[in-house]
């Protein structure tokens, strides 16, 4: 293999990372912001401060995804960005109200406190569907008819149910008391419409795009790949068994619902990644066709190789330093 074919591959697979990356992150806070309206006063507060000090930083990697993007492969990226114009504002717009929500919230006179509330929950929702429908819309490869439209609409709310089931893992390993308690309730209750709606859009998904039909259910791909599913299905009956007995979660043990909420997302991206793998832009650009000169990537390859570890080093050493069980939010 040359360079030229190995180098695209690389940004695939850091653009890749980035964006997995993101959906973990921030999507474990905005399912935190979507179980807001649902806690009391107090335990709102406390919910705000378990990712107080994340939040912000969680959004870099979509901004490094989409840099990425927009570098490496400025053809996939115009195509893109034509194509999903509006939800992408509407993602930003979310995005911009939650971070504005954030902080007027903890400072904002105590009559305005609930608005503020509301607002990063709205901020929260936004984000979220918008997310969900740019994600259905580039599976079918952008397709405007009714089968893409219903698609895409399946997934823009599926997501927001598959961030509350993170978020309330979130929550479980960081509170304590009645607030955990109710993050489990929250957990349990989510759990089976999120699962039937990720079975319902996998199964979709062969149906939406012929090329994803032809890679899962060929011979003996079919054998090869049908430990994904398994292991998901593992995951989820993982999460149902920890919230359905909270004596487990009291011993310690509930950190298993947001690990095993997050296997199914990290599966979950490896069978799309397999699924649309060379294609950039299902049905319209692969990887190698859509990336920049060979000379322009190396120069660029050499900031990446940079800034990535830097960003991964920082969010880790962020997460050590800030974990912990979340008090209430205070300014001083």
């Amino acid at each position: 293999m040359t360079w030229a074919y190995v180098l695209p591959l690389i940004f695939l697979a850091v653009m890749g990372l980035a964006l997995l990356a993101y959906v973990i992150l921030d999507g474990y806070d905005l399912g935190v912001g979507l179980l807001l309206p649902l806690a009391n006063d107090t335990q709102k507060d406390t919910m705000i401060a378990s990712i107080g000090p994340f939040w912000d930083a969680n959004e870099t990697w979509l901004v490094l995804g989409v840099g990425v993007l927009l570098v490496a492969f400025p053809v996939a990226y115009g195509v893109v960005l034509q194509a999903l114009y509006l939800p992408a504002a509407a993602m930003l717009v979310g995005l911009i109200l939650r971070g504005v929500a954030f902080d007027f919230r903890v400072k904002a006179p105590a009559p305005y406190k609930p608005f503020w509330n509301r607002a990063f929950f709205a901020g929260s929702l936004l984000a979220s569907m918008a997310q969900g429908w740019m994600l259905g819309s580039y599976i079918t490869g952008f397709e405007r008819g009714s089968l893409g439209l219903a698609f895409s609409l399946g997934i823009a709310l599926t997501l927001p149910a598959a961030y509350i089931l993170l978020g309330a893992g979130w929550l479980i390993m960081k509170t304590e008391g009645e607030l955990q308690q109710r993050a489990v309730h929250w957990a349990r209750r989510v759990l089976w419409p999120m699962g039937v709606a990720l079975v319902a859009i996998s199964m979709a998904t062969p149906l939406a795009s012929p090329s994803v039909f032809a890679k899962w259910f060929s011979v003996p791909e079919l054998f090869a790949l049908l430990p994904v599913p398994l292991t998901c299905a593992i995951a989820f009956f993982a999460v149902r068994w920890v919230v359905t007995h909270p004596e487990v979660v009291r011993a310690g043990y509930g950190w298993v619902v947001f690990a095993a909420t997050v296997l199914i997302f990290v599966l979950a991206f490896f069978g799309l990644a397999y699924s649309i793998f060379p294609d950039i832009v299902i049905g319209h650009l692969n990887v190698w066709d859509a990336a920049i000169s060979t000379g322009s990537l190396t120069v660029v390859f050499i900031g990446v190789a940079i800034t990535l570890p830097v960003i991964i080093v920082y969010t880790a050493y962020m997460y050590r330093v800030f974990w912990g069980k979340a008090r209430a939010l205070t300014y001083h």
